[in-house]
């Protein structure tokens, strides 16, 4: 899930945790669940490709994986995972009857964050399971307090740039719709003019509080893209989809009614550019040139509008 302001980063709780078990053998998939199903959430697989898949679609905050599998055993699909931006973030347990030192090396060189040995010691495996989570929750907030934009709270650049990429392969990948609002305040510089860049700063914050409340689906992200620009990340959204949100940004702020006296509009408005995968934007600076394109033509004709094409 994609949070927006600094007042609505994720207290992780363990028991929402999503633990993803590995192994070709249903016996061991069985013991390993039963220790873990009362206290988080528990799928299974048995096989290291449908890992993979799994992980592609369904993000696990934990991953339990027998190394000695068929077709892909777990070594290999463990260096899958950690060579993806998407994935390598999520720590990898290996539960292995190996345990000679070489074999132990062989986990630490694809990348896992511990081994249990077989046979499971329940004890042992409950709290290096809850260890390692409530490690991966602390990593994830510094790392989401390191994303955010200073004065609005909204994710900043950085994180943009990470997020757009990631959501262009998965857009390709699953041949889903993706498409991106670009969003600039109207006469910005007449409004600092007239009340001080103080005052400027707070109006931003206002905006951007504006438009925060109006994306609403969990994969959704605004962001501050620089000055007093913002954009939108609507996975899944078409052109329509993405006309609906951009008209519903437009009411918002209009409604603020926020005082611009060197605006015709004598409040503070919006001009929104978008644009959407597909034809003649495949990658994300196309689409970013795309929506800037539709955005300096909304402020052409007489700003407080969305252009899409």
């Amino acid at each position: 899930m994609v949070t927006h302001n600094i007042e609505h980063l994720p207290i992780r709780n363990l028991e929402s945790a999503v633990i993803l078990i590995v192994d070709d053998q249903p016996i061991n998939l069985d013991i390993l669940g039963s220790h873990l199903q009362d206290k988080y959430k528990i799928f299974k697989v048995n096989s290291g490709q449908l890992a993979l898949e799994f992980c592609h679609k369904h993000m696990p905050d934990l991953i339990i994986m027998d190394v000695q599998m068929p077709d892909m055993d777990g070594l290999t699909a463990c260096k899958i995972i950690k060579s993806s931006s998407e994935l390598k973030s999520i720590p990898v347990l290996f539960a292995t009857s190996l345990s000679s030192g070489s074999d132990q090396t062989a986990c630490w060189e694809a990348g896992a964050s511990d081994f249990i040995v077989k046979p499971i010691t329940p004890e042992t495996l409950i709290n290096r399971v809850k260890a390692h989570l409530s490690f991966k929750f602390q990593t994830d907030l510094l790392k989401e307090l390191a994303f955010l934009d200073g004065l609005t709270g909204l994710y900043n650049r950085r994180f943009f740039d990470d997020y757009i990429h990631q959501q262009v392969g998965l857009a390709n990948r699953n041949q889903k719709s993706l498409s991106i609002l670009l969003l600039d305040l109207d006469f910005f510089k007449g409004y600092n003019d007239h009340y001080g860049h103080l005052k400027g700063d707070d109006c931003l914050k206002v905006i951007a509080k504006a438009v925060r409340k109006t994306i609403k689906r969990p994969t959704d992200l605004v962001a501050r893209f620089g000055g007093e620009e913002f954009i939108c990340v609507l996975p899944g959204a078409n052109l329509k989809g993405a006309k609906l949100v951009a008209d519903k940004i437009l009411k918002a702020v209009n409604e603020l009614k926020l005082s611009h006296p060197n605006s015709p509009h004598k409040i503070c408005t919006l001009s929104i550019g978008i644009s959407m995968m597909g034809g003649e934007c495949e990658t994300a600076c196309e689409l970013i040139e795309s929506a800037d394109k539709h955005l300096y033509t909304a402020k052409q004709k007489g700003r407080n509008c969305v252009v899409f094409e």
